[in-house]
């Protein structure tokens, strides 16, 4: 019940207020934390003091919580920051809305949903930008967090989530050692995740195909929700010198955004609604 009660908060009203969101107070001690950091042994020392520092208070209001008749309209409010499917979708059709007024302003839009560079994308990298981070972010910002949650309650939609937000304030490649560790957390809790959101993203007469667009992106996991959610568009993903997924098709149009937020969002709550009927 408490997962559908989440499910159905993020729905009616998306994020809560900043000042009451446990991920900004984790993008905070992560802040803190980087100028202190010195190598590899230091990043591991500050992401696994901080993994304690988020991950115990959650275990111990689980643990306190679940025998209660009534506890999952506790649990549920707790848990609804640690994954978010309306913010994502309203975002993506953000950029898209914003790409038929302006392309600086479609191009500053997606600044806020991705890392790369985005001052210089044409419309259909834009475009192309965004479909990936509306797959990336079905496996990273909602059924990663709800599979942890599933398997081992609160404390595990937490770790995970402190593990997403670390690899994305400190997991840059540039940053060396001190961000590896980081980034190689995250890409171990992600394993699972994202290859089961590709297999569902994707027709299973493509699975064989998904598995080798997949391998073509830098990332082991990132690759996975992409590549599907390309193939079962039928439409090209690419990012400039790097990758192009399902290369030969043609690049999405204005017509294939409000198919691929149908499909995510269907997607996402129904698994969540899925997994809320079975715990």
């Amino acid at each position: 019940m408490s997962l559908l009660l989440a499910l159905l908060l993020d729905a009616l009203f998306g994020e809560p207020p900043a000042r009451l969101h446990p991920v900004v107070l984790m993008g905070r001690y992560l802040a803190w934390a980087w100028p202190r950091v010195q190598g590899f042994w230091g990043g591991a020392f500050y992401w696994s003091l901080g993994a304690f520092l988020f991950t115990l208070p959650a275990l111990l209001l689980d643990l306190l919580l679940r025998p209660m008749a009534w506890g999952f309209l506790l649990l549920g409010p707790l848990l609804k920051p640690l994954f978010s499917l309306r913010m994502l979708l309203e975002e993506v059709w953000g950029v898209e809305a914003s790409l038929g007024r302006d392309l600086e302003e479609a191009r500053a839009r997606l600044s806020r949903i991705v890392s790369r560079p985005t001052e210089d994308l044409s419309p259909e990298e834009v475009r192309e930008a965004a479909l990936e981070s509306l797959a990336e972010n079905l496996s990273d910002s909602l059924l990663a967090p709800l599979l942890y949650y599933a398997l081992f309650g609160l404390a595990g939609a937490t770790l995970y989530r402190y593990a997403n937000t670390a690899d994305a304030m400190w997991g840059y490649r540039e940053h060396g050692k001190r961000g590896a560790f980081a980034a190689r957390a995250d890409d171990l809790l992600n394993l699972v995740p994202a290859r089961i959101t590709g297999l569902l993203l994707c027709p299973p007469r493509l699975w064989s195909r998904l598995l080798v667009e997949a391998k073509k992106t830098p990332s082991p996991n990132a690759g996975f929700p992409m590549a599907a959610l390309a193939l079962r568009l039928g439409v090209r993903l690419r990012k400039r010198g790097a990758y192009a997924l399902n290369g030969q098709a043609p690049s999405p149009t204005h017509e294939s955004m409000p198919r691929a937020l149908f499909l995510v969002g269907s997607l996402g709550y129904g698994v969540g609604v899925a997994l809320g009927l079975l715990l």
